[in-house]
């Protein structure tokens, strides 16, 4: 038995956030991204339709209404901004509420997707946005934002309007492509995401940049050999749980599911041995015992047959 890792559409004035040090060293940045007009507070699927063009999916913002258009709140719920993606086989991930990740993402050429608040913290008024420029020697920041494409903000407003909005971001990129800001659990999280909605290609393309990006990633590992073997590449999926019991000899995890693939290969020796070293590594694991009982009935049923 196989197992799995990890894996409103004015604005109250408020003192000035100070210059972030990243703010004033990064270089002016201009993403070329498509144009959707937001009417109707559909901003949401706007602004989604424009990130996942950009990222490689041919898209318009009606395909996206059902999925995020929430006609009671009039609105799209965060949840499904960063579900929506993943059903198309790209990679959605959110950024920390930092203003230096945001400015890092725009600087890489990752146009990012922000919540605004443009009303009052008592009475908001919410607004989803596209960054798709940086303007440090001007203090401004370039925004797809409502009926204009490309509209300048001066970089304190934005903060404002940002931070009353939670200062919530995230970013849509084609599968094996890194947010700049990425750190390891977040990213495989992501990832996992596309894998769970059967881009198992896509996915295998995350985790392999995830290994190049953090090359002692258990997680990432895992996720590219569970990849391998769902695609019926026995053969690479095994030499990468191989690698992983070698560098990660107490992942019990990985020596079950190089038992798993060792058994549907015919090798029944050798998938009894490492699921003897899993079990080993954790005895009370159902999941290893079920493994095991399964590599005994193999073995039993082949001795039969040569009976």
């Amino acid at each position: 038995m196989l197992g799995l890792l990890i894996s409103g559409c004015g604005a109250k004035q408020i003192a000035d956030s100070p210059r972030t040090a990243s703010a004033s060293t990064i270089s002016s940045t201009t993403i070329d991204v498509p144009f959707y007009s937001q009417q109707n507070y559909q901003c949401g699927p706007a602004t989604m339709a424009m990130a996942m063009v950009h990222a490689g999916v041919e898209i318009a913002p009606d395909q996206l209404e059902s999925a995020l258009f929430t006609p009671g709140l009039k609105g799209s719920l965060q949840v499904e901004m960063l579900a929506t993606p993943r059903r198309f086989g790209l990679l959605a991930y959110q950024l920390k509420p930092e203003l230096d990740d945001l400015l890092q993402e725009v600087a890489a050429g990752h146009p990012v997707i922000v919540l605004q608040n443009l009303g009052l913290t008592i009475a908001p008024r919410w607004h989803y946005a596209l960054i798709t420029g940086l303007r440090p020697d001007q203090d401004t920041i370039i925004l797809h934002s409502g009926e204009i494409a490309n509209y300048s903000m001066p970089m304190s407003t934005f903060e404002r309007t940002w931070q009353r909005g939670g200062s919530w971001a995230m970013v849509v990129l084609a599968a094996g492509d890194l947010p700049a800001t990425a750190d390891e659990k977040s990213y495989l999280t992501a990832v996992s995401g596309i894998e769970a909605h059967g881009f198992l290609r896509a996915a295998l393309r995350s985790y392999q940049a995830a290994i190049s990006r953090w090359p002692e990633s258990l997680g990432a590992g895992m996720g590219s050999a569970n990849c391998l073997y769902a695609l019926g590449e026995l053969e690479q999926a095994a030499n990468t749980y191989l690698q992983l019991t070698k560098t990660h000899p107490d992942a019990a995890c990985a020596f079950n599911n190089l038992a798993q693939t060792y058994l549907d290969q015919g090798r029944h020796s050798d998938a009894l041995a490492m699921i003897r070293q899993a079990i080993a590594i954790d005895p009370h694991s159902p999941l290893y015992l079920l493994t095991l009982t399964e590599v005994e009935q193999a073995q039993t049923k082949k001795r039969y047959q040569h009976l």
